[in-house]
């Protein structure tokens, strides 16, 4: 009885060759010298601890970067700012011009610039970045392009903690790719290879991507987004108007809402007047039958 498995392996030799192939990969994918595990650099995970352990520190305790010292410091924040102004002048074109020539003479550039000439007023919208360190002179510049400024408004982001966290996840990256750099160098087999390889590729497209948002950060500090709304008419700036009752502005909003209804009347009538092949027959097609039938009710009445 004992004899029988033995028998059956005699028998079927080619069966357990293939059988203990099997198991053999099985096992070496379980031991894999670089398990598939994630690199976020924000998760605590033994598979960094083990590659840090030649240095004694783990990654999570790396100390920040000296550069991100001033950073943490209360009085020296990195702020992105955004302004919008809403201006009422002269010449709508030559105004936007002018926004735009100073902006790139001060060392920023235009974003954006829309120009719609209505036949009641033109407006435009412009979009320009200026450089954070010249922001009041050119506030000042536009300001004084304008007839009136109807609105202004400036806001402030404090972005420090998203800077400091990128550089702290940066160093985290920079440091785990060292560390398989290093593997990738004592690698022998080509399964080895291509697994740190994986790893290398995954880690540089994570590096890239926070090195994106990390100038991105900068360039928004460095560079003020200004936009601002351009009109000849005060009412076709987007703004809330400062005084509940203006005699001036309620006539020019009489006059446009008449002008408006007039527009429709006269829009409804070329519509009725295009129409008339179609309404045209209908109605004397009613008009007909009625008489048709007043006159067959006269005729169906007994002579007096």
């Amino acid at each position: 009885m004992s004899l029988m498995p033995i028998n059956w392996v005699k028998t079927h030799k080619l069966i357990v060759l293939l059988l203990l192939i099997i198991a053999y990969l099985f096992l070496k994918d379980r031991v894999l010298l670089f398990p598939q595990r994630s690199i976020f650099p924000s998760a605590k995970t033994d598979y960094y601890r083990d590659a840090s352990s030649s240095t004694g520190t783990s990654v999570e305790e790396l100390p920040l970067p000296q550069s991100l010292d001033t950073f943490l410091d209360t009085t020296n924040r990195i702020i992105t700012k955004t302004s919008d102004m809403s201006l009422l002048v002269k010449d709508v074109r030559t105004t936007g011009n002018q926004i735009i020539s100073y902006a790139q003479q001060s060392g920023g550039f235009m974003v954006f610039t829309s120009y719609n000439s209505p036949t009641e007023s033109p407006f435009a919208t412009i979009t320009v970045r200026v450089p954070t360190d010249k922001l009041d002179e050119a506030l000042d510049f536009i300001r004084s392009l304008a007839i009136k400024v109807t609105s202004e408004n400036l806001v402030g982001k404090d972005v420090t903690k998203d800077y400091v966290d990128i550089e702290s996840r940066l160093a985290t990256l920079r440091k785990t790719q060292a560390k398989f750099e290093e593997i990738l160098e004592k690698a022998v087999s080509v399964q080895d290879i291509l697994n740190v390889q994986r790893e290398l590729i995954s880690l540089q497209q994570q590096i890239d991507v926070l090195i994106g948002q990390k100038q991105a950060i900068e360039n928004n500090a460095r560079l003020t987004k200004i936009t601002v709304y351009l009109s000849t008419d005060e009412l076709a700036l987007p703004y809330a108007p400062d005084k509940a009752f203006r005699p001036n502005v309620t006539f020019k909003l009489a006059v446009r809402s008449l002008i408006s209804t007039l527009q429709s009347a006269a829009d409804a009538t070329i519509w009725i007047g295009v129409y008339f092949v179609i309404w045209v027959p209908i109605v004397a097609g009613i008009i007909a039958y009625k008489k048709l039938k007043r006159k067959q009710k006269l005729e169906s009445l007994p002579p007096k």
